[in-house]
């Protein structure tokens, strides 16, 4: 008799990022070309040599090979509530402050703290598919809210989130800078969605992966720390990953107020009982050592954006630029009724190139593409454009 399976997790889909990189399996080589992949968000370059030199001292401490407190290095919490102190201009507490084993880890932990199987939570469509994904294994209900394309991107309306609240409802989540379409939230968008929050009981979980990866004049990316009651609301959600450039050493780190981070310890202590110490310490150094050069790649990767907008105006590919910021663009095809997996495979068998379709980030989205362009050079973003044009008279 075979053994059975949770059947929460068979109505999970399979992680895209790997289905996805199968296509490129089938790409016509003819040309000579070089693949491009723009499916994942990595950045382009290396750890910074003194962060890797910090990290190759830090191995032969045997300290680093043992249990860090659940919610990390007191050193690392009390440098991460001082940076976002600055970032925010308030003061928040290394008690509110909790470093996680990457932002994945600590979105989950934020969501089970608030809701449980056969809650709702409002998630607005286009969303981070790992989010999704989450909800169906937990049993949560995720109650879509669709976004539309604005000048600001594609963005989610507080008035419409309002009229989904059930009974049932435990909270709101947002990504901003978003993941699937680079869109940056206003802050009058931001405070609208928290006093709605607020208003109905709800948690306001916002995931800001990628705000170092704003322009560098923008300001801070909100007030919702200013807010008296934030603790009472707001779940942030940060991840070093991508601004050190430490993806495969899963470090983040989450603030909130005191219930959840009570309800979070114990989450955190059962699932992981501590961050890795060692990407801990790359977090850390990163914080007291790396503000120029987290800034430099910053402006590089904002650098890219540029050219994907010149590359997009001189060649006029026949896909439209919906939105773009931080490490991605949304793209709408010019295929109607076409399925965004057979758009993007096409692409990715005639043109070599690898991106997302719009299905893995919800079912309204079959008329749009995700680049997800940080990964690749000047150079590549023209030719992927390039590849862009010549597709619409080939597939």
């Amino acid at each position: 008799m075979a053994l059975s399976i949770n059947p929460a997790l068979e109505r999970v889909d399979s992680p895209p990022i790997p289905e996805a990189a199968r296509w490129l399996e089938a790409a016509d080589r003819s040309r000579n070309e070089p693949l491009l992949d723009l499916a994942q968000a990595v950045p382009s370059y290396d750890p910074a040599p003194a962060l890797l030199e910090h990290l190759a001292e830090a191995a032969g401490d045997p300290a680093t090979a043992f249990y860090t407190p659940i919610l990390g290095l007191p050193a690392l919490r009390e440098a991460q509530a001082a940076a976002l102190s600055r970032d925010y201009g308030t003061a928040i507490a290394p008690a509110e402050t909790a470093i996680t084993t990457g932002c994945n880890h600590a979105f989950c932990m934020a969501t089970a703290a608030v809701a449980g199987p056969g809650d709702e939570v409002i998630l607005p469509e286009p969303y981070y598919f790992n989010h999704d994904m989450w909800f169906t294994m937990q049993g949560i209900r995720q109650v879509p809210l669709p976004c539309r394309a604005e000048a600001e991107g594609m963005v989610p309306d507080p008035e419409e989130a309002a009229a989904l609240v059930t009974p049932r409802t435990r909270a709101i989540v947002l990504v901003s800078p978003n993941n699937p379409s680079g869109t940056i939230y206003t802050w009058d968008r931001l405070e609208a969605f928290y006093r709605l929050a607020e208003q109905r009981g709800l948690a306001l979980i916002l995931d800001e992966t990628y705000k170092d990866f704003r322009p560098r004049d923008a300001g801070p990316p909100h007030a919702l720390f200013r807010q008296e009651g934030w603790r009472e609301v707001l779940i942030q959600l940060y991840s070093f990953s991508k601004s050190y450039s430490l993806t495969g050493y899963r470090v983040g780190s989450l603030v909130a107020g005191p219930r959840v981070m009570d309800a979070v310890s114990k989450i955190a202590d059962t699932l992981t009982i501590c961050p890795p110490h060692i990407g801990q310490r790359a977090a850390l150094y990163g914080l007291e050592h790396l503000d120029a050069w987290r800034d430099d790649k910053r402006d590089q990767v904002i650098g890219l954006i540029d050219t994907l907008d010149a590359a997009f105006a001189a060649q006029s590919p026949g896909f439209r630029l919906i939105a773009r910021g931080a490490f991605f663009a949304y793209l709408a095809h010019p295929y109607p009724g076409r399925a965004s997996v057979e758009v993007a495979q096409a692409l990715a068998r005639e043109q070599g190139a690898l991106v997302l379709p719009g299905a893995f980030f919800g079912r309204s989205q079959e008329a749009y593409l995700r680049v997800a362009f940080a990964n690749a050079t000047a150079t590549q973003l023209e030719d992927f454009v390039g590849r862009l044009a010549r597709s619409t008279a080939s597939l």
